[in-house]
This record gives C-alpha cells, structure tokens and sequence, in this order.
C-alpha cells in the first residue's frame, strides 16, 4: 500500500497548515432553535426570518456561516494530507491520474473484486488509496 506524500510547494504547506488550525478554530453551526424541536436536527439552514436575531448576528446567538470563516483559497477542497482527491469507480481511471498531486478514493458502489484490482494498479503506479479495504487477504 502506497503512503506517498503530496508534492507541494512551500506556500501550500504553509496554507495547509493555516487551515487546519482555522478547522481547529471554527464552531460548529447549527440550525436555529435545533435544541428547541428534535424534528429540526442540527443541520445548518441560513437563519431568513424577518425579526430573527440569528439572522441579524446577534452576540448573543450562535455563529451563523459567513465567508469569513472559509479557509485560504489555494487549499480549498484538498484532502488534509494535501491531495487533490479523485473518485474512481474502475481500473481503468487510474491511468489519468496524476501521482504526484493526486489520490484516490474508490467509489462506494465498488465490489470487492474490483477494488482489489483498483488497489493493486495503484500500488503499481504509485497512487496513494485514502479508503483502503483494510483485510486485504494475505496480499502484500
């Protein structure tokens, strides 16, 4: 199994490393009122009503989603290890891959005996897997 790392320049480390303190930082948002009603949930919808205090950014609410909070745009949408994640659903796709700046992660409708063929291919071209099938039946 390959455990290769991203060729990156210095400024994406750098970005990266910015970024995953801001994740660090960032609250959690949650809908209005989701402690209020089970039925609601926690996930985020934007705060729209006419007198609400959320949507007017109150201090004393809780964090409501704003571009502020977005980390730097370089490293937007990277995986934390730095690589450009790419969905693959057959061997096939492996070939267009770039090693050096992207990884693979291996569709979920996938069977298992072609993910094994996909992980074996990667292993030979060098392309880091980010979701393994951990048991691999001897092979190694």
């Amino acid at each position: 199994m390959v455990k290769a790392k991203p060729k990156l320049t210095d400024e994406e480390k750098r970005l990266l490393r910015i970024r995953n303190e801001l994740n660090r930082k960032r609250p959690k948002f949650r809908r209005q009122e989701w402690f209020r009603y089970k039925r609601l949930g926690d996930s985020w919808r934007r705060p729209r009503g006419k007198h609400s205090k959320m949507r007017e950014h109150k201090g004393y609410r809780p964090p409501v989603v704003d571009s502020g909070y977005r980390g730097p745009k370089k490293v937007r949408g990277l995986h934390p290890s730095g690589f450009k994640e790419v969905l693959v659903h057959n061997p096939a796709e492996l070939d267009k891959i770039n090693p050096e700046r992207e990884a693979v992660r291996i569709a979920s409708r996938v069977g298992m005996k072609k993910r094994l063929e996909i992980e074996k291919k990667a292993d030979e071209l060098g392309i880091r897997v980010l979701n393994p099938h951990l048991s691999r039946g001897g092979e190694e």
